[in-house]
C-alpha cells in the first residue's frame, strides 16, 4: 500500500488522474514494428491507465498524444521552434495542450528542449506550468514551474516542485531489468499522492522523445 496524504494539490491535466496514495506505474515500450512507437502505462493492478502515441502512429515528427486507458485524448504535445531565436534567444520548446469542456485546446505547460538550453549543463530542466494561481503553500504548482534532475536515460531522475520536493521519480527495478534485459523497455514511474499522474506521464513522454527512444521514428 502507498503512503496516504491529506494534502490537496492543484492538478495540471485533471484531478481525476491523481490518487490519495502513492502510485507505482509501469511503463512498457511498444516495439516500433507493432504499433509504430510510443509506450503503454499500467497501474499496480496491471490495468492500462495511459498510452502515448509517437510519430510512428501519428505520422508526423515533433508531436505526441497522451490518452487515458479508455482511449480519450488528454494531452497534445508539440515541439515549437523560435523563428527569431538568434535575435531574442528564444529556445526551441515543447508545449503541452489540454482540452476544455468544449474540446478547445488550452496551453498547460512548456518545457524548453534541453538540447537547446544551457540548463542541461547543470543537470536541471524546468517546466513552466501555465494558468495556476498562487493559492496556498500546499499547492505544488503555485510557483508555476516544475524541475527535473538526474538522468532519464539511466532511468534515475526526479521530478520536483519549485521547492525541491519530489513529486515523482523514474526508476528501474533491478529484477525487472534482469528480466527484460533493457532498462528502456520496462521501467517505473513513482508518483506521489495527490499528484496529477497524467501530467507526469506527459513529461516522461517528452523526455522519451528528446532521448530518441520509443516515441521517435
Amino acid at each position: 500500500m502507498g503512503v496516504r496524504s491529506s494534502k490537496a494539490v492543484d492538478p495540471v491535466v485533471s484531478r481525476r488522474y491523481s490518487s490519495e496514495s502513492e502510485a507505482m506505474l509501469v511503463v512498457r515500450r511498444r516495439p516500433h514494428m507493432v504499433n509504430g512507437g510510443g509506450f503503454v502505462v499500467s497501474n499496480s493492478k496491471q490495468q492500462v491507465v495511459f498510452t502515448v502515441d509517437g510519430c510512428g502512429v501519428l505520422g508526423t515528427k515533433d508531436k505526441l498524444v497522451l490518452k487515458n486507458g479508455d482511449g480519450k485524448d488528454l494531452l497534445l504535445i508539440r515541439k515549437m521552434g523560435g523563428m527569431v531565436q538568434a535575435l531574442n534567444m528564444v529556445h526551441k520548446k515543447w508545449e503541452g495542450f489540454g482540452y476544455d469542456n468544449e474540446g478547445t485546446e488550452k496551453l498547460l505547460f512548456t518545457l524548453k528542449d534541453p538540447k537547446e538550453s544551457c540548463l542541461v549543463q547543470h543537470g536541471l530542466i524546468r517546466i513552466l506550468v501555465h494558468g495556476k494561481p498562487k493559492i496556498s503553500t500546499c499547492n505544488i504548482y503555485n510557483n508555476s514551474y516544475i524541475q527535473i534532475s538526474g538522468s532519464f536515460a539511466e532511468r534515475d531522475c526526479n521530478i520536483m516542485d519549485s521547492d525541491g520536493r519530489n513529486i515523482a521519480q523514474v526508476r528501474i527495478d533491478k529484477e525487472m531489468e534482469e528480466m527484460v534485459g533493457n532498462k528502456k523497455d520496462l521501467y517505473n514511474i513513482i508518483v506521489k499522492a495527490n499528484v496529477d499522474q497524467a501530467f507526469i506521464v506527459g513529461v516522461v513522454a517528452i523526455l522519451d522523445y528528446i532521448h530518441g527512444e520509443s516515441t521517435i521514428c
